[in-house]
């Protein structure tokens, strides 16, 4: 495998750096150019034209993609071939198959060992729908407890939809090991008429299995027997695969990492319990359109790898660090959250797949808010900051409810869509003045992922969008996305930290020696 540095497309682009075209020059940002540079889809239209690239730019991208043969692994992997591993050291070395989840809907031949997922994953759908339809009239509340992929994504895929959530059912989630978090949401519930869905793929995630002591010690104060409000989703075989303690246990396998599972059942027994089973498949579907159209060859049709290549583009030759993503709909306020982790766990890695460390950067820093808040906020330093953040839109024609008003000559949904364009705008071409506090330099790069309508659907393409967008860029880095040893670390040595306050509970006495470091800090903490 050739190095990322070492490719010709990496030296074409290296060139066109230097030079990238001026979005600021008179005439460049066009509403020719505004029209040529739209790429669509699934009902989404990818909006390109104020990102700094040329045509000489966009072929020498589509030359990366080539030379990387970035669908053919984006293939491979959908096949069930194991992407999940670093040659020479050991590794997790097993497939990414969290497309099978959602790939269930049509007859087609598949690769054995994605038929094989695909085929589990209906079997846990079939067994959802029929364990909801035995729950009717019992719980008018859902809590998920779950750390980290068990918690954004279904997190931030409910109150994307939470205008479609069927009449009165409620959902609310303890992710935090902080107390509060719990002892919030449990205030404010009727723990007679809630289930809690517990979600660890290990059984052994220990943030989790606090939550899930503390909410069994609510219920059994409150009189109530907790295996009849206790779901599992976790691991066959796991120690929470366990009968005896929860009404049902639904599955999750090893080749489906935790910020790539809202499709599975960790985001499906609770958007199914909200949204009803119908909806849930409509957003299952979305995501398998879109698992789809990222095998497509060529980068104009395929939207994730055009967004891929035009991130690379800024991250490695243009060198911005960070990146953006402000969604302009109210629904999606936690989707930025989400991504976050999906992006940086998968992406922020130092060595390639053949253990060697990088010649070059690798994921960026991804953040967001929704706009139009985040214009009275941080837009500031993206307009005129010293340093370029480029930004990747999310819009809607239309609203969610349908409901709106006219003021001053236009509806509130226009006045949002209106901000978007703005920004985008704004950011590319600038503005001179005499008052250098009033100079906007322009040149700032953004792009517009626009649909119809926030639906199930539409939803589900969007997050497999963004799914395969970072996968095809750790294709294209050749780096491994689909393991997390960088969260490793801190979880050890929180482990040496929680036994000095057992020992201090205990009045065992605190190891100094064992670790020196956390007992300075422990006898200021404790």
């Amino acid at each position: 495998m050739t190095r990322f540095t070492q490719l010709k497309a990496f030296e074409t682009l290296s060139s066109l750096a230097k030079n990238p075209i001026d979005l600021t020059k008179k005439g460049v940002l066009s509403p020719k150019r505004i029209d040529q540079m739209i790429a669509e889809g699934l009902g989404l239209k990818l909006f390109y034209a104020t990102e700094r690239v040329d045509d000489a730019v966009l072929e020498a991208l589509f030359s990366l993609a080539e030379e990387t043969k970035a669908v053919e692994k984006n293939l491979a992997m959908q096949s069930g071939e194991i992407v999940n591993q670093i040659e020479g050291v050991e590794s997790e070395n097993r497939p990414a198959l969290h497309t099978a989840m959602r790939d269930f809907f049509e007859n087609q031949e598949e690769a054995p060992k994605a038929k094989e997922a695909t085929d589990l994953a209906y079997k846990e759908c079939d067994k959802l729908k029929k364990f909801l339809g035995g729950l009717e009239g019992r719980f008018t509340d859902l809590v998920q407890v779950g750390i980290g992929g068990s918690d954004l994504g279904p997190r931030a895929i409910y109150l994307g939809l939470k205008a479609y959530q069927k009449p009165g059912r409620r959902v609310h989630f303890i992710s935090n090991v902080d107390p509060d978090d719990a002892a919030e949401i449990l205030h404010g519930v009727d723990l007679s008429k809630t289930l809690f869905v517990i979600v660890s793929k290990s059984g052994s995630t220990l943030e989790t299995l606090t939550n899930e002591a503390f909410v069994i010690e609510r219920l059994k104060k409150a009189g109530l027997n907790p295996q009849n409000h206790l779901v599992a989703v976790t691991g066959k075989d796991s120690p929470m695969d366990d009968p005896s303690r929860y009404l049902e246990s639904f599955y999750i396998w090893d080749y489906v990492g935790g910020r790539y599972a809202a499709t599975s059942m960790v985001g499906g027994v609770t958007l199914a319990f909200a949204f009803g089973m119908d909806r849930f498949l409509d957003f299952l579907r979305g995501a398998s359109a879109m698992d789809k159209l990222a095998q497509e060859k060529d980068p104009k049709v395929n939207l994730p790898l055009l967004s891929a290549l035009l991130g690379i583009w800024n991250r490695n030759f243009l060198n911005r660090p960070t990146c953006a993503i402000i969604p302009y709909s109210q629904p999606l306020s936690r989707f930025p959250a989400h991504l976050q982790q999906l992006d940086m766990e998968s992406n922020g890695k130092h060595i390639d797949k053949q253990g060697t460390h990088v010649d070059f950067e690798t994921g960026p820093v991804i953040w967001g808010e929704p706009g139009t808040n985040g214009q009275h906020s941080f837009y500031q330093l993206i307009h005129q900051g010293s340093s370029v953040v480029p930004l990747e839109f999310i819009g809607f024609k239309n609203s969610q409810y349908g409901e709106d008003l006219l003021f001053r000559g236009t509806s509130c949904q226009e006045k949002l869509l209106s901000n978007l364009i703005a920004q985008a705008i704004g950011l590319a071409t600038g503005q001179e003045n005499k008052n250098p506090n009033k100079v906007f330099e322009g040149n700032r790069s953004s792009r517009i992922l626009l649909g119809q309508k926030l639906d199930p659907f539409t939803l589900g393409s969007i997050l497999s969008f963004y799914e395969h967008k970072v996968d095809f860029q750790g294709f294209i880095w050749n780096i491994n996305s689909f393991d997390q040893e960088g969260v490793q670390l801190g979880k050890v040595l929180a482990l040496k930290m929680i036994d000095q306050f057992a020992a201090k509970r205990e009045e065992k006495g605190i190891e100094e020696k064992e670790f020196p470091l956390g007992a300075a800090y422990f006898k200021h903490f404790s």
